[in-house]
């Protein structure tokens, strides 16, 4: 990550295959806890970029679902390899924003893996994952991952907290060559929650802490989509 006169970079958005850069008036701080230091942000999108990640999601939902589920889990084992590969460098990201001890990051990084090289089965169609902070990599894997492998196209939501482990799995399923739109990443707070909503996903589903799980839920309800919490 660079830095600048300014401040910490911004880590973008990622829709339909590629870093996606957008202009935002408000910016949230992404703070080392052990040392007070604003490390990098993230801008705090809305409806706009909401509606860009799942339009790009719809647009590659059938011909991901089109594929046999052996091929989907090909993919999904790519990302695996890749994301193994690089383990160090995620328990890494995960330490220096949420505090992790070395072992708590890399049985983060571990539960992500197994997620990934999994066998459960999910529905189509286009699903929205709210993660917080609590377990910012194997909530999304955990989340995302029966809904990929059962042919649905995924926009995550990380936690502002924590959001690079997630945009670094994004990355990653690009070098893994996986098709442009299956995966996609929108930063931000409720008012990109809301905007996923009022979008065209057909579910959402939450990982983390019971709490935050109510207020995302919610707003889920009151734009009349379905919604579960991860386990639940």
């Amino acid at each position: 990550m660079e830095f600048s006169a300014e401040g910490p970079k911004a880590i973008p958005l990622w829709v339909n295959g590629h870093a996606y850069l957008t202009v935002s008036d408000d910016f949230f701080d992404v703070v080392d806890p052990a040392s007070g230091e604003a490390i990098y942000r993230v801008p705090l999108c809305g409806a706009a970029e909401a509606a860009a990640a799942v339009g790009a999601a719809r647009a590659a939902q059938p011909a991901w679902a089109a594929l046999s589920l052996e091929a989907r889990q090909d993919f999904l084992a790519a990302l695996a390899n890749r994301l193994d590969g690089y383990a160090g460098h995620f328990a890494k990201l995960l330490r220096r924003e949420t505090g992790f001890s070395e072992e708590a990051a890399q049985a983060e990084v571990a539960a992500a893996l197994t997620a990934l090289r999994g066998t459960a089965v999910g529905v189509a169609g286009v699903v929205a994952v709210v993660v917080d902070a609590t377990h910012p990599l194997a909530g999304f894997a955990e989340a995302a991952v029966q809904a990929l492998r059962g042919g649905a196209c995924v926009i995550v939501k990380p936690s502002p907290k924590a959001p690079s482990a997630a945009f670094a799995l994004c990355e990653l399923s690009a070098r893994a060559e996986w098709p442009a739109g299956v995966l996609n990443l929108v930063q931000g707070d409720t008012a990109a929650i809301e905007g996923l909503c009022a979008a065209a996903i057909d579910r959402l589903v939450y990982a983390g802490e019971a709490s935050l799980g109510a207020q995302v839920g919610a707003i889920a309800t009151a734009a009349g989509k379905p919604w579960a919490t991860l386990g639940a």
